[in-house]
Protein backbone atom coordinates (compact mmCIF):
# COMPACT_ATOMS: atom_id res chain seq x y z
CA UNK A 1 0.00 0.00 0.00
CA UNK A 2 2.49 2.38 1.17
CA UNK A 3 4.13 4.87 -1.38
CA UNK A 4 2.82 1.85 -4.00
CA UNK A 5 4.11 2.68 -7.42
CA UNK A 6 7.16 3.59 -6.00
CA UNK A 7 7.44 0.26 -4.53
CA UNK A 8 6.13 -1.59 -7.83
CA UNK A 9 8.48 0.53 -9.80
CA UNK A 10 11.95 -0.32 -8.22
CA UNK A 11 13.84 -3.21 -7.04
CA UNK A 12 12.36 -4.14 -3.76
CA UNK A 13 11.63 -2.35 -0.29
CA UNK A 14 11.43 -4.29 1.19
CA UNK A 15 22.63 3.38 14.27
CA UNK A 16 22.16 3.70 17.48
CA UNK A 17 21.41 7.00 18.12
CA UNK A 18 21.26 9.16 21.65
CA UNK A 19 18.28 11.00 22.46
CA UNK A 20 20.20 13.60 24.21
CA UNK A 21 18.69 16.44 26.14
CA UNK A 22 15.28 15.32 25.04
CA UNK A 23 14.29 15.70 29.31
CA UNK A 24 15.13 19.16 29.22
CA UNK A 25 12.87 20.14 25.89
CA UNK A 26 9.73 18.87 27.50
CA UNK A 27 7.38 21.68 29.00
CA UNK A 28 6.58 20.94 32.37
CA UNK A 29 3.47 19.29 33.50
CA UNK A 30 1.08 19.99 36.67
CA UNK A 31 -0.01 16.42 38.56
CA UNK A 32 -0.96 16.17 41.59
CA UNK A 33 2.06 14.18 42.63
CA UNK A 34 4.86 16.29 40.88
CA UNK A 35 6.90 19.36 41.58
CA UNK A 36 8.57 19.69 38.34
CA UNK A 37 10.15 17.32 35.86
CA UNK A 38 13.01 17.14 38.26
CA UNK A 39 11.85 14.94 40.41
CA UNK A 40 10.07 13.14 38.03
CA UNK A 41 11.52 9.25 37.56
CA UNK A 42 12.16 9.18 33.36
CA UNK A 43 13.01 6.26 31.16
CA UNK A 44 14.47 6.68 27.61
CA UNK A 45 12.88 3.78 25.40
CA UNK A 46 16.13 2.61 23.88
CA UNK A 47 16.46 1.97 20.41
CA UNK A 48 19.43 0.56 18.16
CA UNK A 49 18.48 1.09 14.73
CA UNK A 50 15.50 3.41 14.35
CA UNK A 51 16.01 6.79 14.12
CA UNK A 52 12.45 8.43 13.41
CA UNK A 53 10.75 8.05 16.71
CA UNK A 54 11.76 8.38 20.30
CA UNK A 55 9.49 7.47 23.21
CA UNK A 56 10.54 8.67 27.04
CA UNK A 57 8.81 7.58 29.91
CA UNK A 58 7.76 10.83 32.61
CA UNK A 59 6.26 9.97 36.02
CA UNK A 60 2.76 8.89 34.95
CA UNK A 61 2.88 9.21 31.16
CA UNK A 62 5.41 8.93 28.06
CA UNK A 63 6.16 11.38 25.52
CA UNK A 64 5.99 9.63 22.17
CA UNK A 65 8.04 11.73 19.17
CA UNK A 66 7.82 11.12 15.79
CA UNK A 67 11.02 12.58 14.47
CA UNK A 68 10.42 11.62 10.42
CA UNK A 69 7.17 11.04 9.34
CA UNK A 70 8.01 11.60 5.68
CA UNK A 71 11.32 12.60 3.77
CA UNK A 72 12.00 16.04 4.46
CA UNK A 73 9.74 16.57 6.97
CA UNK A 74 10.66 19.65 8.95
CA UNK A 75 8.52 19.34 12.07
CA UNK A 76 8.62 16.90 14.79
CA UNK A 77 5.10 15.82 16.09
CA UNK A 78 5.01 14.78 20.16
CA UNK A 79 2.36 12.74 21.64
CA UNK A 80 1.43 12.47 25.06
CA UNK A 81 0.51 8.81 26.06
CA UNK A 82 -1.28 7.97 29.51
CA UNK A 83 -3.61 5.69 31.06
CA UNK A 84 -7.44 6.60 31.52
CA UNK A 85 -6.80 6.56 35.48
CA UNK A 86 -3.89 8.84 35.15
CA UNK A 87 -5.65 11.30 33.00
CA UNK A 88 -8.43 12.18 34.85
CA UNK A 89 -5.98 13.47 37.15
CA UNK A 90 -3.26 15.07 35.17
CA UNK A 91 -3.26 18.26 33.70
CA UNK A 92 -1.49 19.13 30.20
CA UNK A 93 -1.67 21.96 27.95
CA UNK A 94 -2.59 20.61 24.85
CA UNK A 95 -1.29 23.51 22.46
CA UNK A 96 2.47 22.23 23.62
CA UNK A 97 1.70 18.50 22.50
CA UNK A 98 0.17 17.26 19.03
CA UNK A 99 -1.99 15.03 20.64
CA UNK A 100 -2.98 13.31 23.97
CA UNK A 101 -3.32 9.45 23.81
CA UNK A 102 -5.22 7.13 26.11
CA UNK A 103 -3.38 4.06 26.01
CA UNK A 104 -3.47 0.69 25.81
CA UNK A 105 -4.78 1.17 22.61
CA UNK A 106 -8.29 -0.04 22.69
CA UNK A 107 -9.73 0.52 18.66
CA UNK A 108 -7.47 1.51 16.09
CA UNK A 109 -7.47 2.42 12.54
CA UNK A 110 -4.07 1.25 10.76
CA UNK A 111 -3.77 2.65 7.15
CA UNK A 112 -0.36 0.82 5.64
CA UNK A 113 -0.84 -2.86 5.05
CA UNK A 114 2.97 -2.81 6.89
CA UNK A 115 1.15 -1.90 10.63
CA UNK A 116 -0.67 -5.35 10.54
CA UNK A 117 2.19 -7.79 11.14
CA UNK A 118 3.40 -5.52 14.28
CA UNK A 119 -0.09 -5.79 15.75
CA UNK A 120 -0.76 -9.37 15.01
CA UNK A 121 2.80 -9.83 16.30
CA UNK A 122 2.44 -8.12 20.12
CA UNK A 123 -1.39 -10.03 20.13
CA UNK A 124 -3.59 -6.78 19.78
CA UNK A 125 -4.61 -7.81 16.38
CA UNK A 126 -8.46 -7.65 17.46
CA UNK A 127 -8.14 -3.99 18.30
CA UNK A 128 -7.96 -3.25 14.36
CA UNK A 129 -11.40 -1.93 13.38
CA UNK A 130 -10.98 0.10 10.16
CA UNK A 131 -8.46 -0.16 7.48
CA UNK A 132 -8.99 1.60 3.87
CA UNK A 133 -8.45 -0.83 1.01
CA UNK A 134 -9.05 -3.99 2.69
CA UNK A 135 -8.34 -6.32 -0.45
CA UNK A 136 -4.62 -5.24 0.41
CA UNK A 137 -4.25 -7.56 3.38
CA UNK A 138 -2.73 -11.01 2.88
CA UNK A 139 -2.87 -11.98 6.81
CA UNK A 140 -4.90 -15.23 7.00
CA UNK A 141 -5.76 -13.61 10.59
CA UNK A 142 -6.82 -10.08 10.42
CA UNK A 143 -8.24 -11.40 6.81
CA UNK A 144 -10.47 -14.04 8.91
CA UNK A 145 -11.42 -10.36 10.77
CA UNK A 146 -12.22 -8.34 7.42
CA UNK A 147 -14.51 -10.96 6.34
CA UNK A 148 -16.72 -11.34 9.73
CA UNK A 149 -16.87 -7.66 9.89
CA UNK A 150 -14.72 -6.77 12.80
CA UNK A 151 -12.67 -4.61 10.13
CA UNK A 152 -14.44 -2.01 8.65
CA UNK A 153 -13.56 -0.91 4.98
CA UNK A 154 -12.32 2.62 4.76
CA UNK A 155 -11.89 3.62 0.94
CA UNK A 156 -8.65 4.89 -0.29
CA UNK A 157 -5.88 6.21 2.19
CA UNK A 158 -5.77 9.24 -0.11
CA UNK A 159 -9.12 10.01 0.61
CA UNK A 160 -10.55 7.76 3.45
CA UNK A 161 -14.76 7.90 3.82
CA UNK A 162 -14.38 9.92 7.24
CA UNK A 163 -18.25 9.12 7.61
CA UNK A 164 -17.63 5.67 8.45
CA UNK A 165 -14.15 6.23 10.36
CA UNK A 166 -15.85 9.35 12.89
CA UNK A 167 -18.93 6.67 13.43
CA UNK A 168 -16.78 3.88 14.09
CA UNK A 169 -15.33 6.00 16.94
CA UNK A 170 -11.22 4.86 16.94
CA UNK A 171 -9.17 5.56 19.77
CA UNK A 172 -6.16 6.42 17.38
CA UNK A 173 -5.45 6.79 13.58
CA UNK A 174 -2.18 5.31 13.00
CA UNK A 175 -1.16 6.82 8.95
CA UNK A 176 1.28 7.87 6.88
CA UNK A 177 2.34 10.86 4.38
CA UNK A 178 4.48 11.13 1.58
CA UNK A 179 4.52 15.06 2.37
CA UNK A 180 2.24 15.86 5.52
CA UNK A 181 -0.62 16.94 3.35
CA UNK A 182 -4.14 14.84 3.88
CA UNK A 183 -7.04 16.27 4.03
CA UNK A 184 -8.83 13.46 5.04
CA UNK A 185 -6.32 13.43 8.47
CA UNK A 186 -7.01 16.64 9.07
CA UNK A 187 -10.77 16.22 9.30
CA UNK A 188 -10.57 13.23 11.64
CA UNK A 189 -8.49 15.59 13.81
CA UNK A 190 -10.54 18.42 14.19
CA UNK A 191 -13.00 15.42 15.57
CA UNK A 192 -10.98 14.92 18.22
CA UNK A 193 -9.62 11.70 17.08
CA UNK A 194 -5.87 11.26 17.46
CA UNK A 195 -3.88 10.81 14.35
CA UNK A 196 -0.17 9.33 14.49
CA UNK A 197 2.33 9.39 11.47
CA UNK A 198 4.22 6.58 11.17
CA UNK A 199 7.80 6.71 9.77
CA UNK A 200 9.22 3.43 9.46
CA UNK A 201 9.26 3.81 6.14
CA UNK A 202 11.27 6.55 6.09
CA UNK A 203 14.20 4.68 7.84
CA UNK A 204 17.48 3.94 6.21
CA UNK A 205 18.32 0.10 6.93
CA UNK A 206 16.13 -3.12 6.91
CA UNK A 207 16.37 -3.26 10.91
CA UNK A 208 15.71 0.04 11.70
CA UNK A 209 12.01 0.20 9.75
CA UNK A 210 11.63 -3.60 11.68
CA UNK A 211 12.53 -2.16 15.17
CA UNK A 212 9.01 0.23 14.71
CA UNK A 213 7.14 -2.32 16.48
CA UNK A 214 8.73 -0.87 19.24
CA UNK A 215 6.45 2.04 18.20
CA UNK A 216 3.18 0.02 18.36
CA UNK A 217 4.53 -1.69 21.46
CA UNK A 218 4.51 1.57 23.28
CA UNK A 219 0.88 2.21 22.30
CA UNK A 220 -0.03 -0.37 23.68
CA UNK A 221 2.00 -0.93 26.74
CA UNK A 222 3.79 -3.84 25.64
CA UNK A 223 7.49 -2.38 25.45
CA UNK A 224 8.55 -5.77 26.85
CA UNK A 225 7.11 -7.99 24.56
CA UNK A 226 8.06 -5.89 21.42
CA UNK A 227 12.11 -5.55 22.91
CA UNK A 228 11.76 -9.44 22.58
CA UNK A 229 10.00 -9.93 19.24
CA UNK A 230 12.68 -7.19 17.73
CA UNK A 231 15.77 -8.91 19.30
CA UNK A 232 14.75 -12.13 17.94
CA UNK A 233 14.08 -10.62 14.12
CA UNK A 234 17.59 -8.78 14.84
CA UNK A 235 19.40 -12.19 15.74
CA UNK A 236 17.50 -13.89 12.99
CA UNK A 237 18.66 -11.65 10.81
CA UNK A 238 22.27 -11.21 11.55
CA UNK A 239 22.90 -14.96 12.17
CA UNK A 240 21.93 -14.73 8.23
CA UNK A 241 23.93 -11.78 7.55
CA UNK A 242 26.88 -14.42 8.75
CA UNK A 243 26.13 -17.52 6.80
CA UNK A 244 26.27 -15.44 3.52
CA UNK A 245 29.19 -13.99 4.54
CA UNK A 246 30.68 -17.92 3.68
CA UNK A 247 29.88 -17.78 0.20
CA UNK A 248 32.45 -18.18 -1.94
CA UNK A 249 31.54 -16.14 -4.70
CA UNK A 250 29.34 -13.29 -5.56
CA UNK A 251 26.47 -13.24 -8.21
CA UNK A 252 25.80 -9.71 -9.85
CA UNK A 253 22.12 -8.41 -9.46
CA UNK A 254 20.06 -6.50 -11.70
CA UNK A 255 17.14 -4.66 -9.94
CA UNK A 256 13.81 -3.81 -11.45
CA UNK A 257 12.50 -3.04 -14.87
CA UNK A 258 11.54 0.11 -16.78
CA UNK A 259 8.74 2.27 -15.65
CA UNK A 260 7.57 4.37 -18.79
CA UNK A 261 10.46 5.54 -20.16
CA UNK A 262 12.56 5.25 -16.99
CA UNK A 263 14.76 2.05 -15.18
CA UNK A 264 14.32 2.80 -11.19
CA UNK A 265 17.30 1.42 -9.12
CA UNK A 266 17.15 1.28 -5.26
CA UNK A 267 20.68 3.32 -4.82
CA UNK A 268 23.93 2.04 -3.04
CA UNK A 269 22.65 3.56 0.34
CA UNK A 270 18.91 2.14 0.59
CA UNK A 271 17.64 -0.60 2.46
CA UNK A 272 17.13 -2.58 -0.86
CA UNK A 273 20.96 -2.73 -1.72
CA UNK A 274 21.78 -3.24 2.14
CA UNK A 275 19.85 -6.49 1.49
CA UNK A 276 21.78 -7.09 -1.38
CA UNK A 277 24.77 -6.42 0.52
CA UNK A 278 24.51 -8.38 3.66
CA UNK A 279 23.38 -11.40 1.48
CA UNK A 280 26.93 -11.07 -0.04
CA UNK A 281 25.86 -10.67 -3.40
CA UNK A 282 27.38 -7.69 -6.05
CA UNK A 283 24.57 -5.62 -6.45
CA UNK A 284 25.77 -3.34 -10.08
CA UNK A 285 25.34 0.12 -8.26
CA UNK A 286 25.75 -0.58 -4.81
CA UNK A 287 28.54 2.51 -5.08
CA UNK A 288 25.58 5.13 -5.89
CA UNK A 289 24.70 7.44 -3.04
CA UNK A 290 22.08 9.38 -4.92
CA UNK A 291 18.98 10.20 -2.75
CA UNK A 292 15.55 8.51 -3.38
CA UNK A 293 15.63 5.87 -5.98
CA UNK A 294 18.20 6.16 -9.58
CA UNK A 295 16.45 6.77 -12.53
CA UNK A 296 18.66 5.18 -15.49
CA UNK A 297 17.65 4.64 -18.98
CA UNK A 298 17.22 1.15 -20.94
CA UNK A 299 20.41 1.44 -22.61
CA UNK A 300 22.49 2.73 -19.68
CA UNK A 301 21.20 -0.19 -17.56
CA UNK A 302 21.43 -2.98 -20.64
CA UNK A 303 25.15 -1.56 -21.14
CA UNK A 304 26.26 -2.11 -17.73
CA UNK A 305 23.76 -5.42 -16.17
CA UNK A 306 23.40 -7.37 -19.87
CA UNK A 307 25.33 -10.30 -18.44
CA UNK A 308 24.62 -10.30 -14.74
CA UNK A 309 23.72 -12.96 -12.91
CA UNK A 310 20.47 -12.79 -11.28
CA UNK A 311 17.38 -10.18 -11.88
CA UNK A 312 15.20 -9.49 -8.85
CA UNK A 313 11.85 -8.02 -8.80
CA UNK A 314 11.15 -7.17 -12.50
CA UNK A 315 8.57 -4.47 -11.27
CA UNK A 316 5.03 -5.67 -11.49
CA UNK A 317 5.76 -8.77 -14.10
CA UNK A 318 4.70 -11.52 -13.13
CA UNK A 319 6.49 -13.73 -15.68
CA UNK A 320 8.49 -13.64 -18.65
CA UNK A 321 5.56 -13.82 -21.82
CA UNK A 322 4.34 -10.27 -19.35
CA UNK A 323 7.82 -9.13 -19.34
CA UNK A 324 8.96 -10.06 -22.89
CA UNK A 325 5.40 -7.94 -24.07
CA UNK A 326 6.27 -4.91 -22.16
CA UNK A 327 9.80 -4.62 -24.15
CA UNK A 328 11.24 -7.40 -26.49
CA UNK A 329 14.75 -6.20 -25.72
CA UNK A 330 14.39 -7.69 -21.97
CA UNK A 331 15.04 -11.30 -23.68
CA UNK A 332 18.65 -9.76 -24.66
CA UNK A 333 19.65 -9.81 -20.62
CA UNK A 334 21.15 -13.07 -19.81
CA UNK A 335 19.46 -13.63 -16.63
CA UNK A 336 16.08 -13.56 -18.54
CA UNK A 337 17.67 -16.15 -21.07
CA UNK A 338 18.71 -17.89 -18.37
CA UNK A 339 15.57 -18.19 -16.86
CA UNK A 340 17.21 -16.43 -13.50
CA UNK A 341 14.39 -13.65 -12.50
CA UNK A 342 12.79 -13.86 -9.13
CA UNK A 343 9.82 -11.91 -8.35
CA UNK A 344 7.76 -11.38 -5.10
CA UNK A 345 4.41 -10.39 -7.33
CA UNK A 346 3.12 -13.56 -7.40
CA UNK A 347 2.91 -13.94 -3.52
CA UNK A 348 -0.10 -12.77 -2.60
CA UNK A 349 -3.14 -13.26 -0.11
CA UNK A 350 -6.60 -14.62 -0.73
CA UNK A 351 -7.44 -11.46 -1.92
CA UNK A 352 -4.97 -10.61 -4.10
CA UNK A 353 -2.83 -8.24 -1.80
CA UNK A 354 1.41 -8.32 -2.13
CA UNK A 355 2.83 -10.27 0.76
CA UNK A 356 6.22 -8.50 1.21
CA UNK A 357 4.44 -5.34 1.08
CA UNK A 358 2.70 -6.34 4.15
CA UNK A 359 5.16 -8.50 6.14
CA UNK A 360 8.53 -8.18 4.64
CA UNK A 361 9.27 -4.91 6.82
CA UNK A 362 8.36 -6.34 9.58
CA UNK A 363 10.37 -9.12 9.16
CA UNK A 364 13.63 -8.43 7.15
CA UNK A 365 15.62 -11.88 8.44
CA UNK A 366 12.61 -13.70 5.70
CA UNK A 367 13.33 -11.12 3.45
CA UNK A 368 17.73 -11.65 3.93
CA UNK A 369 17.13 -15.62 4.05
CA UNK A 370 15.18 -15.12 0.43
CA UNK A 371 17.64 -13.40 -0.92
CA UNK A 372 20.44 -15.88 0.59
CA UNK A 373 18.70 -18.75 -1.23
CA UNK A 374 18.35 -17.33 -4.43
CA UNK A 375 22.28 -16.11 -4.57
CA UNK A 376 23.53 -19.35 -2.46
CA UNK A 377 21.58 -21.69 -2.75
CA UNK A 378 23.83 -24.17 -1.36
CA UNK A 379 24.13 -22.24 2.19
CA UNK A 380 20.44 -22.72 2.94
CA UNK A 381 19.75 -25.66 1.28
CA UNK A 382 16.57 -26.85 3.00
CA UNK A 383 15.31 -23.40 2.98
CA UNK A 384 12.16 -22.33 1.48
CA UNK A 385 11.41 -18.68 0.31
CA UNK A 386 8.96 -16.85 1.98
CA UNK A 387 8.25 -14.14 -0.68
CA UNK A 388 10.29 -14.61 -3.82
CA UNK A 389 9.75 -17.05 -6.39
CA UNK A 390 11.12 -17.96 -9.43
CA UNK A 391 9.28 -15.73 -12.67
CA UNK A 392 6.42 -17.59 -14.32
Amino acid sequence: MKHLLLLLIICFTLSCKEDKGLSRMLPPIDTEDSNGLTDIDTNLTTLKYAEGFSAITIGNHKLLTIKSPWPKSEKEFKYVLISAEEAAKTTFSKDQYDGIIITPIKKLVATSTTHIPALELLGVEETLIGFPGTNYVSSKKTRTRIDNGSVRELGKNEGINTEVLLELRPDLVVAFGVDGTNKSMETIQKANIPVIYNGDWVEKSPLAKAEWIKFFGILYNKEKEADSIFNQIETSYLEAKKIASKANSKPTVLCGAMYKDVWYLPNGTSAEAQFLNDANANYLWSDTKDKGSIALSFEAVFDKAKTTDLWLSPSYYSSYEALEKSNSHYKEFSAFQDKNIYTFANTTGASGGVTYYELGMTRPDLVLKDMIKICHPELLQDYETTFFKPLQ
